[in-house]
């Protein structure tokens, strides 16, 4: 998120001064980074848990669908911007076509799937989609799913081939690296962002740095708090009235991953699964192609772990216990309370066993053999925890930025759909926080060389044939055609 951001932001605007601070000694390392997310490019393609209930009537509303792919073509279009205008180059270093399956199994999925199905058909966006009950098709789709599968079971699913795999920490310090040759941009790696205070009518930015011990002040009109789990803590130290009430939930993860050449080559595809019992929506499992630093793998999971963690490399165990105050200590024991299937969930979760998550594995691929898996950790994710209509103790589990009422700091919190839908998040940001940008018509120009479409709503059927020409030009420059 902040990458996007200040990259953008220097683009629409070359005299802004913008200071990035990272807490790790590299960049993109917690949960941007390839090994600790899934990498899927979310365009609501082969997600289930964006689409959980039926109708009335029994149809599958697609409205989150169609929302999120346009999110992730903000994206794509921004990124294929960057490789043409030279701020990112080798786009297949961070983006590549993979197809994204739906697969369910049992009677009652298969007429959700079904349903679902038609729901997207009927809109631009997802023609070509492609839905199939019969074996032999979805064999050759993903060929693991359907070998030694219980044939008395009936089995659907869809298949997108314009679907693809991210590696969200390489086009994040590909941007960075970009920024940091700008005229009044710098990066510092391993600082910690200790306090903020407002000054001024500025903000005084205490930075630690954690070789040396030393703390300095910088002072700045805005700031962007896009640190994962731990953007919970800065906007506590901030004081703003917004951030009074608000909690953290984190979820730790775990991935089991496949490095077999004979079993990855079988298997070129991300395929989303039927949501499990009680678990967040970011933990639907999914068997997944994962292309990292140009090696090809198969990723499964995610299987989440209890944690008081905000972040997986420079967390600390006293994080969730140092985030509790007055002001949200109710909102946070509403949440055991009201969400014992949850913690259930949790403790459930963290005391599998190897043969546990491989028996899991094998609802997917009922022939995986225990030998080809070993088990990773990944990111961690920290869902917002607040009051919604009244109601205190909500895990929030969707992604979205809290601005306070002055528009001086912004801060991302939730987990999904996350970094694939980054860049019409922080385009948000500019156009609540910055609007003087776009306020002329050279910056209306830059935004829309950047995000063609940043100011069109491609989702209505008029602005179809043009989506479709500016998706044609980003997936030529993305090399995804």
């Amino acid at each position: 998120m902040s990458a996007n951001l200040g990259a953008l932001l220097k683009r629409l605007e070359s005299r802004l001064a913008i200071q990035v601070y990272e807490v790790t000694d590299g960049l993109a390392q917690e949960s941007s980074d390839g090994w600790n997310n899934a990498g899927t490019g979310h365009a609501g393609l082969c997600e289930l848990s964006y689409t959980p209930a039926r109708e009335p009537d029994g149809s599958v509303n697609v409205a989150k669908l169609i929302e999120i792919f346009e999110q992730f073509e903000h994206s794509k279009q921004f990124w294929s911007y960057a490789v043409a205008s030279g701020m990112a180059d080798r786009p297949q270093e961070f983006i590549n076509p993979v197809a994204h399956l739906s697969f369910v199994h049992g009677a009652d999925m298969v007429d959700f799937l079904q349903k679902r199905h038609a729901g997207m058909a009927a809109h631009h966006f997802f023609q070509g989609i492609e839905y199939s009950t019969d074996r032999a098709t979805i064999a050759r789709w993903a060929p693991l799913l359907v070998e030694g599968r219980d044939a008395r079971v009936p089995i659907a699913a869809t298949k997108v081939d314009g679907g693809t795999d991210v590696n969200f920490g390489a086009i994040s310090r590909k941007l960075l690296a970009w920024l940091s040759r700008q005229e009044r941009c710098g990066i510092a790696s391993n600082h910690r962002v200790v306090d903020l205070k407002k000054s001024g009518g500025q903000w005084e930015v205490h930075a630690k740095n954690l070789n040396t011990g030393e703390v300095r002040a910088n002072r700045a009109a805005f700031v962007f708090a896009g640190a994962g789990g731990g953007s919970l803590p800065l906007l506590q130290k901030s004081g703003i009235a917004e951030a009074k009430g608000l909690g953290g939930f984190p979820i730790g993860g775990q991935w089991l991953i496949c490095d077999n050449p004979e079993i990855v080559a079988r298997h070129q595809a991300k395929v989303y699964g039927q949501p499990l019992d009680a678990a967040p929506t970011m933990a639907v499992p999914h068997l997944d192609t994962r292309i990292l630093d140009g090696k090809k793998t198969l990723l499964f999971g995610p299987f989440a772990a209890w944690t008081t963690k905000f972040l997986h490399k420079k967390g600390s165990v006293t994080d969730l216990p140092f985030s509790i105050r007055p002001d949200n200590f109710f909102t946070l024991v509403n949440v055991g309370l009201h969400n014992l299937d949850l913690v259930r969930y949790l403790v459930q979760q963290g005391t599998q066993s190897m043969q546990d998550r491989i028996d899991v594995l094998r609802v997917f691929y009922p022939t995986a053999k225990a030998e080809d898996w070993k088990l990773i950790d990944a990111g961690i994710r920290v869902q917002a925890i607040k009051k919604t209509e009244g109601k205190a103790g909500i895990v929030h589990y969707g992604t979205e930025v809290l601005t306070d009422a002055e528009r001086m700091i912004s801060a991302l919190l939730g987990a999904s759909p996350g970094a694939s839908v980054s860049v019409n998040i922080v385009l948000d940001v500019v156009k609540k926080c910055f609007p003087h940008l776009l306020a002329t018509s050279e910056g209306k120009a830059r935004m829309s060389e950047m995000i063609p479409t940043w100011d069109l709503d491609i989702k209505r059927p008029e602005n179809a044939a043009r989506f479709r020409e500016v998706n044609r030009g980003a997936d030529e420059i993305l090399q995804l055609r």
